[in-house]
């Protein structure tokens, strides 16, 4: 059976900063480092396979979708069983911690831009998703 690449793509803040009130605390930023970030995870990810929670898909814009295989993931399924689905296959697992925590364990390779972002953030990058193994207990959310 062939082997399914588990990888991950996101951005990060100067000290970690991965999202803030539901969305990327840079949202919006149209300066050329911000631009630049969302086109790579675009083409990135182009002709693979995105799992991600259903706000994740859902911000996924029209002219992405056609070119990427798309599907919601929900804390009830067993992550082996779903990357099992797209064996052979390059798997990107998007949505942030909770997500990567349920996933961690599987990825091979993470894909990690710190943005000139210094901000506010309420969920954070957790270093523990690189350790053998991956697994983390609970979610690394702050304040």
């Amino acid at each position: 059976m062939k082997k399914t690449v588990v990888r991950v793509v996101c951005a990060i803040g100067q000290a970690g900063q991965l999202g803030l009130k539901g969305g990327l605390p840079w949202e919006g930023n149209r300066s050329p480092e911000f631009v630049a970030d969302v086109a790579r995870f675009f083409d990135l990810t182009r002709g693979h396979v995105l799992l991600a929670g259903p706000k994740t898909i859902a911000s996924v814009p029209d002219f992405a979708r056609a070119d990427r295989k798309l599907v919601v993931v929900r804390s009830s399924m067993d992550p082996e069983d779903t990357l099992q689905r797209f064996a052979g296959r390059v798997v990107f697992i998007g949505g942030g911690p909770p997500v990567w925590n349920a996933y961690a364990r599987f990825v091979s390779h993470w894909d990690i831009t710190r943005l000139p972002y210094d901000g506010p953030a309420d969920r954070w990058f957790d270093a523990r998703w690189l350790t053998p193994g991956g697994e983390v207990a609970t979610p690394a959310i702050t304040a």
